[in-house]
């Protein structure tokens, strides 16, 4: 049995995704994690690891992952691929029944959406290509002279040179949206392009199964009287009211073909030269009738410029007020997490920014100018023969918070699962506690010096020296846990790269491209 799954249902999957974004219903993660990759493989930094799609490692991601910023009906849009308009390329036009069996004959590729049939120009206006030269003499079209530059809504040439391109406009990416969702190999096409009253003269302007364009594959010979203009001449096909003029020139053969009514309805045509008073030729013109997509050219530019890709933008940048984006240590992950829930609930997590490591507010002489090295372990003695253990993040000299993460590593197995024979803490995760039992203390080790779990401390900032620091998460007897309930939701994107240290001035742009 023969069967396809069509690129309509990627680009409705990219559409379906984005809307899911859109509602109230769902929530949605960029997130960051794994401060010391090396760790986990030695030249991590020269060859980050394929990620694994399993529930194990889902399980690891959640145990490294640091903090969370919620994606906003502002952090996502469809997008395609960019092509970006050039003086002396020879880019294909838009024709509905491009296949392997009949490629695009300037880009190699196999369907429509893999030909280079539209342009962004220098300011960011998009237009597709109607016609790119194509004519007998010319059967691959030719280079393209003039770049598109106007804003009219019905299809025309761009200059003087008679390089043969009509061009339709379709939108303008506005600065905003460059910022966020323009990237070297993708562009943005809008949100909400069916409702958006911004581009109503553009949609509105789309006639369903118009024709705008007529390409002459064989001139003829011997085609009606030299030199006339035929006029009113018919297209027949499935639609209505569709005519064109043909000029005829000096040799008898068909100059040109321009379309004078678009008609509806059409997916094909044939001009119809009898009915339009041409008289029959020696040998009949060859004359190929492009109908526009369904709903005409600008009504769904999703389906007409094949939108099947998805683009997620997230700044991560320090904030005094909620600085749950470390400093001072690596992120070497990326991911995206759907629907998480909030830690010890299970309602949706939903604050725009959240911490998904523990920490614990630090007290004693020395506090202040204490160092605990990024990575290395700090343990507590939480009772008899038992030692809870964890790996720094960063530790907030001003604020004595230190953040800290755990992992199986801790609990007697290595990185791929196998038990180890003398695990160092036991075989069990133990965490750090204000209630240690007998044979316990509250005594923190690993640092220059050895401080005490403040438990007389509960709250979400601390005022030091007449200064109020915001910690980012909620404390409770010195310790606080994270923000999300780690291994809820669905992690659906993850990408494990070069380490990137993050210091108190710096941000940066995270932009993830999702294809369907």
């Amino acid at each position: 049995m023969a069967a396809i799954v069509t690129d309509k249902i990627r680009i409705l999957n990219a559409k379906n995704f984005v809307a899911g974004i859109l509602t109230t219903t769902n929530s949605y993660y960029t997130f960051v994690g794994l401060p010391n990759p090396t760790s986990i493989q030695s030249d991590w930094n020269e060859d980050p690891p394929s990620p694994v799609d399993n529930f194990d490692n889902e399980s690891d991601i959640w145990d490294t992952a640091i903090a969370l910023k919620k994606i906003t009906t502002n952090d996502v849009r469809q997008v395609v691929n960019k092509n970006t308009w050039e003086s002396g390329t020879t880019y294909d036009y838009y024709r509905p029944d491009y296949s392997a069996s009949n490629p695009p004959k300037n880009s190699n590729g196999t369907s429509l959406y893999t030909a280079n049939y539209y342009v962004i120009n220098s300011d960011n206006r998009v237009y597709i290509c109607l016609q790119n030269g194509t004519a007998p003499e010319t059967p691959d079209g030719k280079p393209s002279l003039d770049e598109p530059q106007f804003v009219d809504l019905e299809p025309r040439s761009a200059g003087t040179s008679g390089d043969g391109y009509i061009w339709k406009y379709l939108y303008t990416i506005k600065p905003s949206e460059l910022i966020k969702f323009d990237s070297t190999s993708y562009m943005p096409v809008p949100l909400n392009w069916q409702t958006d009253s911004e581009h109503d003269a553009v949609r509105n302007n789309a006639v369903d199964g118009s024709i705008k364009v007529v390409v002459i594959q064989n001139r003829g010979v011997g085609v009606g009287t030299a030199n006339r203009t035929y006029r009113r001449v018919p297209i027949k096909g499935d639609g209505s009211g569709a005519e064109c003029t043909v000029t005829v020139n000096n040799d008898q053969e068909i100059e040109s073909v321009t379309i004078s009514n678009q008609g509806s309805g059409y997916t094909f045509g044939n001009v119809d030269l009898k009915s339009g008073g041409v008289p029959d030729a020696s040998t009949i013109p060859v004359l190929d009738v492009v109908a526009t997509p369904a709903g005409g050219h600008g009504y769904d530019i999703y389906n007409e410029l094949g939108a099947s890709n998805v683009l997620l933008y997230t700044r991560i940048e320090n904030d005094l007020e909620n600085p749950d984006f470390i400093t001072g240590n690596e992120i070497s992950r990326i991911g995206v997490v759907e629907n998480p829930l909030s830690f010890g609930s299970n309602q949706l997590l939903n604050s725009d920014k959240a911490s998904a490591v523990y920490a614990i507010r630090l007290t004693g002489i020395g506090y202040s100018s204490a160092v605990f090295t990024a990575d290395s372990t700090i343990t507590q003695t939480v009772g008899t023969g038992v030692t809870a253990a964890g790996k720094v993040i960063n530790y907030d000299k001003e604020t004595g918070v230190l953040k800290y993460w755990q992992d199986r590593t801790l609990a007697g197995f290595n990185t791929v699962g196998t038990s180890q024979t003398n695990p160092q803490y036991g075989y069990n995760l133990t965490r750090f506690t204000a209630s240690p039992t007998s044979g316990g203390s509250f005594l923190i080790n690993g640092g220059s010096v050895t401080l005490s779990i403040s438990t007389s401390f509960s709250g979400f900032s601390t005022t030091i020296n007449n200064r109020t620091y915001f910690l980012g998460q909620s404390f409770e007897n010195g310790l606080s846990n994270p923000e999300v309930k780690k291994h809820s939701g669905n992690i659906i994107y993850i990408d494990n790269r070069p380490a990137i240290t993050r210091s108190s001035n710096q941000k940066e742009d995270v932009k993830i491209i999702l294809q369907f």
